[in-house]
């Protein structure tokens, strides 16, 4: 028997059922980037989980800043819509810790692939100060 198959695949219908409910929890930075380009993110705000600091280096044009460690236990924030988070990049939390916290204030949730370096690594722009510039440079967490 194989190394990969000494675990049985899974039925076609347990498959489909695990992978579409990876991506109910997942949004891929291609996907993102496309709407983005075409000016529709109907239905969706970008969150910077990140600390402040992190913010003002770089970030998702659009995306506004909500640090997982700052969350008040109340938001003013748009119920019908559902909040992408990310952070530094698969190594760091902070977008899953966002994520929960906001899906514990009765929002619904999804984590960017790979944060911001992901983002950054597919050449995608980023913003800085008001700038936008080509992502290359590595920011620090701050988490």
């Amino acid at each position: 028997m194989t190394n990969a198959l000494r675990f049985p695949a899974a039925t076609p219908e347990a498959a489909a059922a695990h992978f579409a409910a990876d991506l109910a929890f997942e949004a891929d930075p291609d996907d993102v980037h496309r709407d983005l380009q075409n000016g529709d993110t109907t239905g969706y705000v970008l969150v910077e989980t990140r600390a402040p600091e992190a913010f003002a280096q770089a970030r998702i044009p659009g995306a506004i800043n909500l640090p997982y460690r700052d969350l008040p236990a109340t938001l003013d924030l748009d119920p019908d819509l559902v909040y992408i988070c990310y952070c530094e990049s698969f190594q760091c939390n902070a977008a899953t810790k966002g994520a929960l916290a906001l899906a514990q204030r009765g929002y619904r949730v999804k984590r960017l692939s790979g944060g911001i370096t992901a983002w950054r690594e597919a050449g995608y722009p980023i913003e800085s100060d008001g700038l936008v510039t080509e992502g290359v440079s590595k920011v620090a967490c701050h988490c």
